[in-house]
């Protein structure tokens, strides 16, 4: 599955003024990062900002589901990736404005330990 190239310009040009946009695939998406920083992914069309504890009431109130995913043998798992508010489809500021919560989890997010080579 391809990622909507379409959308990921989208988001881009919306979080231009803020920073530098760029992207690794990942299983039939895209993680998003700006400036280094990740703070979102793309799946199924659809975008997903990066969450945390601290950030988890604002998505509820919201009402913005967290990310699912089938692990197989019926069994859903989940990643701390909220679904993106319908409005930052076409809603530069609203885009920013969310963005914005999940580049702060993103910012608050233990560093990765680098793998070992073997």
């Amino acid at each position: 599955m391809a990622v909507d190239a379409g959308l990921i310009g989208w988001i881009d040009e919306a979080l231009a003024p803020i920073g530098q946009l760029s992207k690794r695939a990942m299983m039939g998406g895209a993680t998003l990062y700006l400036d280094g920083i990740i703070f979102a992914i793309v799946a199924d069309d659809q975008l997903w900002f990066k969450a945390d504890a601290e950030s988890d009431a604002v998505w509820d109130a919201a009402g913005c589901p967290r990310f699912t995913f089938s692990m197989g043998e019926g069994r859903e798992g989940s990643m701390n990736y909220r679904r993106a508010p319908d409005d930052v489809y076409d809603d530069a500021d609203s885009m920013r404005e969310w963005a914005a919560l999940g580049i702060a989890a993103g910012q608050r997010a233990p560093a990765r330990k680098p793998r070992r080579k073997g």
